[in-house]
């Protein structure tokens, strides 16, 4: 092989390597930063491993909230009308955050119980996070759902 033709090969070789090597690097940080979005029924249906850093959405159940007189320790349930969930948070909540509003919050669930890192309540009366809003339709489509019977009704005969 020729010299000039070594060196271009060995500028190209090198150049190919600082890229994947950048690439992998940027989608290794990217993996770490990115939050997963699930709502209670698809953690009770078992989606969401212990320990996986996560997004919930819903709402928060009337008369579920629990506050602690002697610190910032909250507990309350987020439910999609479908299954719920209990969350712990230890922190100041949002303005915005009460009972029968939508909330999402950011964590990990641990032994069943979703230990949130951040609470974020909704913006205004109209607004509705699009994952919150389509969790919610979705449940409801569910519970929606004719039940077919399997046993009585018209035979036609």
């Amino acid at each position: 092989m020729k010299p000039h033709r070594r060196k271009k090969l060995t500028i190209i070789a090198f150049i190919a390597t600082g890229l994947g090597i950048a690439i992998g690097l940027s989608l290794y940080a990217l993996s770490n930063a990115i939050d997963l979005f699930f709502t209670p029924s698809q953690i009770a249906a078992g989606e969401v491993n212990n320990g996986q850093r996560i997004r919930i959405g819903g709402m928060v159940k009337e008369g579920s909230v629990e506050k602690s007189q002697d610190s910032l320790h909250v507990e309350f349930i987020a439910t999609d009308y479908s299954h719920d969930l209990r969350v712990r948070y230890d922190g100041i909540l949002p303005d915005l955050f009460r009972e029968g509003q939508g909330v999402v919050a950011e964590g990990m669930v641990a032994n069943g119980v979703f230990e949130a890192s951040r609470v974020l309540a909704k913006h205004d009366e109209n607004y509705m996070s699009v994952e919150v809003k389509a969790a919610l339709d979705a449940a409801e489509r569910e519970r929606s759902l004719p039940v077919m019977a399997t046993e009585g009704g018209p035979s036609g005969t």
